[in-house]
């Protein structure tokens, strides 16, 4: 094999890298030109705190689900990432489980937009379920701008909402007292998540696949 040849593939990954960054600032300029709700203000901790449960009453519409652990909190978790038809934001604090993260893996593999933020200290670990995602092309970047980006929510299709105190992790699915609540048709509720989720994207850097 010749020099050209074995530098091949590291051109190859840096062009799909170029890419995939072109795919993501596509998205967000889709993301900025949306219009806001009426009465949203910018993303930022003045508008977070501006913004009250009060101001933001659930939909008529909206359907709520609860799960707990041991039990039921993951295959909840896993429907709302199967459900999803257009985008999925992902933030994440520990992310070990492999069932979420083929979840995920699929749904970007089906045409979904995914993007997944996490705490800074995932990178650090010698394999993870964000470094899976990252060596599978989905776009995942880590904070480290708190002691901890504890934060563990998924809006899907800017109009369900997964929250709760349930990491992406094994342990949290079979051994922990954790819980899941889901509320689906609340477009109000999915885009106060999704600007939170966007301050935290945007204060993040690139997780680089692997290999």
């Amino acid at each position: 094999m010749n020099a050209i040849d074995r530098q091949s593939p590291c051109a190859h990954r840096r062009q799909r890298t170029v890419h995939r960054l072109a795919l993501v600032s596509g998205v967000w300029l889709a993301v900025v030109l949306h219009p806001a709700p009426v009465g949203a203000q910018p993303a930022g901790r003045a508008s977070r705190a501006e913004t009250s449960a009060a101001q933001l009453p659930t939909s008529s519409a909206a359907e709520i689900s609860a799960a707990f652990t041991p039990g039921e909190a993951l295959p909840l978790v896993l429907d709302t990432i199967r459900g999803a038809r257009d985008t999925l934001f992902v933030a994440a604090y520990s992310f070990t489980s492999k069932p979420v993260a083929t979840a995920l893996r699929d749904a970007q593999r089906r045409g979904v937009k995914v993007f997944v933020v996490i705490d800074a200290a995932e990178a650090t670990k010698g394999y993870s379920a964000a470094q899976f995602l990252a060596n599978e092309q989905v776009p995942v970047r880590t904070n480290a701008r708190y002691a901890l980006q504890h934060n563990k929510f998924i809006v899907a299709d800017g109009t369900t909402v997964q929250t709760g105190s349930f990491n992406y992790t094994s342990s949290a699915a079979s051994r922990n007292a954790e819980n899941v609540l889901i509320v689906r048709n609340d477009p109000t509720l999915g885009a106060q998540y999704a600007r939170e989720w966007r301050r935290l994207w945007d204060e993040g850097v690139v997780m680089p696949p692997a290999y």
